[in-house]
């Protein structure tokens, strides 16, 4: 019951609000929804340390069954999914985006759209069955896209309308490659059980192992995103609303990432390993090619949004090494990501809220002076973003170097990456710091009190520091995330 409530209870309650509850009030929405995401996540708690399994069928003719269960890949995942989704609706105590003149959704459309999210990503992460992967991970478009075009930036329609559309395009052209590689897939092993693909693939020649290996990946990457498929991205966070922005970046790009390891990488490994050096090189374009726009992008939101295209390739080019070790990074540098993003989306959102707009071309005041608060957030999520030493981000960049360096194939493709990889870890460290005197040093003006903005409290405060708290645990002790994840990484079939 633990593992079913995890995702029934958000999901039936944000489908609920959605269809039924609009007539409730702000308060009795913003209370109905964080109860249900609270009772999620404490049962996707039981459910990570119980380690149940459910397997029912559920379309006989067909083979398709009603199974989930969870491993060492899927437990972080599920716990990160599970927390985001208690703070998004906490932080609708702080932002409101349905209040305003130009929007016409409810607190309750807005609160219904954000449990959906994670309703669609806990039951793409517990899934065990191919054909349901594929339902749970659709299941997240409709929402998210409801959340971008409906509550995203308020002064700007157009840009809204752009970002929206762009998403739902992009993400179903995706999808649509993914299913017609799974449905190949499943026909020609013969079952869709996750569990029992890798067996039932490993008799499919190597050319038909490449072509879906091929289709798997290009569909998946569109939503990691790993360049040139990122463009839908930049847009997409900018647009959304704080909330939005906090589940693409935790959690919706996870699903990518995640649909690589348990999709083409688990069933075809040998087909992945023909396409890894491809999927090495694109990831290693997205590192620099995000960390250069990064060092002259004038926006901060748009700045953080081109930081994760450049944070996701260091992922997967750990999944491209074919190794543990890879493997290992991949899956520690999800979760790194998931809370870094998180905390600088919080705090950047925040600052859009106060000052009207965060570009960076505008002179401010001090942010260490006049909101120390949401300046020390920002200062610890961008150290934690360039990969310092004791922070989250320096563990996933880290190890996906060294498993990189020492890959099981290609390995003068795989360690020329590592070498330009390392040159976009130092342009990381160029746009921080960019950040840091533009924003947190700022301008000598710190005491005028209409310069002064409000500091964080409250539901905001609460945010940022369990998403702090979570950076420098991650970063002190990986051993949390490791221990998880290492013996079902070393049972993960291509990697060695």
């Amino acid at each position: 019951m633990a593992l079913i409530l995890t995702f029934l209870v958000p999901g039936v309650v944000g489908l609920w609000l959605v269809t039924g509850g609009r007539a409730l009030t702000t308060g009795a929405a913003r209370a109905v929804a964080l109860v249900a995401a609270v009772v999620g996540a404490a049962a996707a708690v039981v459910a990570v340390v119980s380690r149940p399994a459910v397997d029912r069928a559920w379309i006989p003719d067909l083979g398709v069954r009603w199974h989930f269960e969870v491993d060492g890949i899927s437990a972080p995942l599920i716990i990160l999914t599970a927390v985001i989704g208690v703070l998004v609706v906490a932080h609708a105590w702080v932002e409101q985006p349905w209040a305003g003149p130009t929007q016409t959704g409810s607190a309750a459309t807005y609160l219904g759209a954000l449990l959906l999210v994670e309703t669609g990503a806990l039951a793409t992460f517990a899934a065990r069955d191919a054909i349901l992967f594929f339902i749970a991970f659709e299941i997240v478009l409709v929402p998210m896209w409801l959340l971008i075009s409906r509550y995203g930036d308020r002064h700007n329609p157009a840009a809204r309308a752009d970002a929206s559309a762009r998403f739902i395009l992009y993400t179903a052209v995706g999808s649509t490659l993914m299913l017609v590689g799974i449905l190949v897939l499943v026909t020609q092993a013969g079952t869709a059980d996750l569990d029992a693909l890798p067996a039932a693939a490993a008799r499919l020649t190597l050319h038909q192992q490449t072509l879906i290996a091929a289709l798997l990946t290009i569909g998946l990457a569109v939503k990691v995103p790993v360049f040139p498929l990122h463009t839908w991205l930049p847009a997409a966070h900018t647009t959304a609303p704080t909330a939005g922005s906090v589940l693409l970046a935790a959690v919706l790009l996870k699903l990518g990432t995640y649909g690589l390891v348990r999709l083409p990488m688990m069933t075809v490994p040998d087909g992945f390993a023909r396409i890894a050096p491809v999927l090495a090189v694109a990831g290693v374009i997205g590192i620099l090619w995000g960390g250069l726009i990064c060092l002259v992008e004038r926006d901060l939101k748009r700045l953080i949004a081109f930081s994760s295209v450049a944070h996701m390739g260091f992922v997967v080019l750990g999944l491209a090494s074919g190794t543990t070790t890879g493997l290992q990074a991949a899956l520690i540098g999800n979760i790194a990501h998931g809370v870094i993003a998180a905390l600088l989306f919080v705090v950047v959102g925040g600052l859009k809220h106060r000052w009207g707009s965060v570009d960076l071309t505008v002179v401010r005041p001090a942010l260490r002076e006049v909101s120390p608060r949401l300046g020390f957030a920002m200062i610890l999520g961008l150290a934690a973003g360039l990969g310092l030493p004791g922070l989250a981000g320096f563990w996933g960049e880290f190890v996906a170097l060294l498993g990189a360096w020492n890959p099981a194939h290609h390995t003068g493709i795989l360690r020329t990456g590592v070498v330009i990889a390392a040159v976009g870890a130092v342009l990381a460290a160029g746009y921080s710091l960019r950040v840091a005197r533009l924003v947190w040093v700022g301008d000598a003006v710190a005491d005028d009190a209409p310069h002064r903005a409000a500091d964080a409290r409250g539901a905001e405060l609460a945010v940022i520091s369990t998403l702090v708290l979570a950076v420098v645990i991650i970063g002190v002790a990986p051993q949390v995330v490791f221990s998880v994840t290492a013996d079902a990484a070393a049972l993960v079939g291509g990697a060695r």
